[in-house]
């Protein structure tokens, strides 16, 4: 990978983990329990920059469920996976040795496929389709980290 695109997608993800891990210092638990729909309207598709969309988002609650909704099988339409990344290495880099697959285009079809931040550690999450083509572009990726603090 093209050493100063390497650096460009660090500073972007440190940037936004810095900026989510200050956000969830210590306080009450959240109160209510969140549906969110990654990508909101668009759904999680490929070509798409879901790291904006994560920081506009943010900050996520723990018990907060993300639902990612994948667009219809077409013949032009690319359904990405979801994968869950062990780590920042794994998710700078892209390498998904380690990951582990949380859903495929039939798993978030209808209501789609639903995860819950039950956990207070950042959640690493990519498409692998392509051979991770949009992972390394810095598309179709993004990380949640989740917050005990009620906003």
């Amino acid at each position: 990978m093209h050493q100063k695109h390497m650096s460009r997608v660090f500073m972007q993800g440190f940037i936004f983990l810095v900026i989510a891990s200050l956000a969830s210092g210590s306080g009450s638990k959240a109160s209510a329990k969140r549906n969110i729909l990654v990508g909101d309207s668009e759904g999680w598709r490929a070509g798409t920059n879901y790291t904006r969309w994560a920081i506009k988002n943010s900050p996520f609650r723990l018990n907060d469920t993300l639902v990612f909704k994948f667009p219809p099988r077409g013949n032009s339409t690319i359904v990405p996976s979801v994968y869950l990344l062990p780590n920042m290495w794994s998710y700078m880099t892209c390498e998904f040795r380690g990951a582990k697959l949380l859903g495929n285009a039939v798993q978030g079809v209808g209501e789609g496929l639903k995860i819950e931040l039950n956990q207070l550690k950042p959640y690493y999450f990519a498409s692998n389709e392509g051979n991770a083509y949009d992972c390394i572009a810095g598309l179709t990726k993004f990380i949640a980290v989740p917050s005990t603090r009620s906003f």
